[in-house]
């Protein structure tokens, strides 16, 4: 029985979370970082694979290359669709890479139309009439128009589409589902075949939506987003194989935990407040005192073999107390190698359990540690996965995007 879904994510948390919602959908998965996909080949047991790339912000030349490189091994290893994942906040600035890989993709699978979706309604991103809404704020107007790498000054995707793709980007009147889909699909055929490929915005606002548009358009072999539309397409398809698609048993791993907390998103700042506030044993990675040297990572690493109960070490701060120093970029490398180290002198010390929050934090841990391939377990929450390294069977660990979770996320996690 050959694979049924290879899914391509532009980042390794985008990639968890992706993998988590395939597994939530029915399918055994794996999630692959990086280009270690070269030369593997994925257990007969697997139905699902995602490659994480770190496409998001470099030029779209190289990102369309690396993306079209990984569907292609994708391909060869038997999945029967390619699904591109990108962010439910659709990051992606007039120069950005989401237009430049859904069109070499579309080419690649010769495809002449796929749909954007990055809606996730469980975490509060909805589209309606093109217009992408964060917990019912514009996208546009949203906090997002502040990020440091891709700020987001429009809200309709199409527009967003317009300086990226070379093909046309539509919202069809009143979404592409329901009474009229036929006809809508037919539309958007024949507008493909006079402008070679093209894209299509539909409503999707509630998971309900959801599911009627992986069952109306789940026969195309690219389909792209963020991971809401993945569950439904993952249950579609399990339907397909009856029993024959959860794979074996997950490994889970005992003893205590340790999270590393390097994102300072507002809602890591808020978990690790919670976490603090619920009297529980912290740790603080100050930047500025490892730069001067008042603070050791040997101090920390030996103050973490000592300590017998869950630990939480963070560097996690409000913008306005985060040390810049000289170079904000050398200055972010340091903590994340502190941070990578801290997780491996845990694991050399008998902690097989680690939560890890921050995209960059969570990709410095994992390649320190050696692992790039992981069998996906169930939710510690919406999007963000218990995994289990292949290389490694008796570790468990969690990678948590920084807006990911609720405040009690740290708190509920290790319950």
């Amino acid at each position: 029985m050959g694979r049924i879904i290879g899914c391509i994510a532009d980042d390794f948390t985008g990639g968890s979370d992706a993998a988590s919602f395939l597994k939530k959908g029915g399918l055994s998965t794996l999630l692959i970082n990086g280009d270690s996909y070269r030369g593997y080949r994925p257990g007969e047991d697997i139905r699902a694979v995602v490659v994480a790339l770190k496409t998001r912000s470099i030029e779209p030349e190289a990102a369309a290359d690396q993306s079209e490189a990984a569907a292609k091994w994708l391909l060869e290893q038997g999945a029967e669709k390619i699904y591109f994942k990108y962010c439910s906040t659709f990051d992606s600035t007039p120069r950005g890479n989401i237009g430049p890989v859904t069109d070499r993709l579309m080419e690649l699978l010769d495809e002449p139309y796929t749909l954007l979706c990055p809606s996730l309604p469980v975490n509060g991103r909805k589209v309606k009439g093109g217009v992408l809404y964060v917990n019912g704020v514009p996208l546009g107007e949203s906090s997002m128009r502040f990020h440091p790498v891709n700020p987001m000054s429009e809200s309709r995707i199409d527009k967003l589409m317009a300086p990226q793709s070379k093909y046309p980007c539509l919202v069809p009147e009143g979404g592409l589902i329901g009474p009229g889909t036929e006809t809508v699909k037919d539309m958007l055929s024949r507008a493909a075949a006079e402008a070679g490929h093209l894209t299509a915005v539909p409503d999707y606002y509630s998971s309900e939506q959801g599911a009627e548009l992986a069952e109306s358009f789940g026969e195309l072999r690219l389909l792209t987003g963020g991971s809401g539309l993945l569950e439904h397409i993952a249950r579609r398809e399990r339907r397909k194989l009856g029993s024959g698609g959860a794979g074996g048993s997950f490994p889970k791993a005992e003893g205590r935990r340790l999270i590393l907390a390097g994102s300072c998103s507002a809602m890591t700042q808020k978990q690790v407040g919670a976490y603090l506030a619920a009297g529980k044993k912290a740790l603080r990675l100050k930047p500025e005192m490892l730069v001067s040297g008042e603070q050791r990572l040997e101090d920390l690493a030996s103050a973490l073999r000592e300590c017998e109960e869950d630990l939480l070490i963070y560097s996690t701060a409000a913008p306005e107390e985060i040390y810049r120093g000289d170079g904000s970029k050398d200055i972010s490398a340091l903590l994340e190698g502190a941070m990578a180290e801290l997780a491996a002198e845990a694991l050399a010390g008998g902690i097989r359990k680690l939560i890890v929050a921050g995209g960059e934090t969570s990709g410095a841990v994992t390649r320190r540690l050696g692992y790039s391939r992981f069998l996906i377990g169930e939710d510690a929450a919406p999007g963000v996965p218990v995994m289990c390294p292949a290389e490694r069977r008796d570790v468990n660990i969690v990678l948590k995007s920084g807006n990911f979770g609720d405040e009690a996320f740290f708190i509920d996690a290790l319950a």
